[in-house]
């Protein structure tokens, strides 16, 4: 456990200087952007929703985020999954969204990857998750706009025992 703050800090500045350093090109589809307002027409897990976006369903991936596995494939379902779903459910099924990317617009898989916000109020929820001890965070290069709030926010729901960090065993 003593091995992974440093390894969190390191990941924190590290994010704060590639973020710094990086410049922008959404004219090109490529760099931070918004990707539009969508309706939440299904919430997978707890850091994967399906939306409908431009008159077609997307699967969108929350950037910086992982919460336990409930839905995957050959994985048994982990400590919290089902208890990561339900909050996401709660912040979003249903719901408009605002979708913003970062570096990247798609993962390996073709999903969309944003950082994630509800309307009218702008709730961030990616933020909300981590926050509340429903996700650790899952910092993947070049989409580390955030990285370093939600190593800090993670950090605060680990010391505090908040949801998965007092109900599972976690290294």
């Amino acid at each position: 456990m003593r091995r992974i703050a440093p390894l969190v800090l390191l990941a924190a500045v590290l994010a704060v200087l590639v973020a710094h350093g990086r410049r922008s090109d959404t004219a090109t589809g490529s760099g931070a952007g918004a990707l539009g307002e969508a309706r939440v027409v299904r919430v997978v897990d707890g850091d994967t929703i399906r939306v409908e976006l431009d008159g077609r369903v997307e699967r969108v991936r929350y950037i910086g985020i992982d919460t336990p596995e409930s839905v995957k494939p050959g994985t048994p379902v982990q400590c919290y999954a089902e208890r990561a779903s339900a909050a996401n459910a709660a912040l979003v099924a249903g719901r408009r969204v605002r979708l913003v990317a970062d570096a990247e617009r798609r993962d390996r898989y073709g999903r969309l990857l944003a950082y994630v916000y509800r309307v009218p109020d702008g709730a961030f929820v990616n933020a909300a998750l981590v926050r509340d001890g429903f996700a650790r965070t899952l910092t993947i290069p070049p989409n580390v706009a955030h990285a370093a709030q939600f190593a800090g926010l993670a950090g605060a729901a680990r010391s505090a025992g908040r949801g998965l960090w007092g109900a599972c065993a976690i290294e």
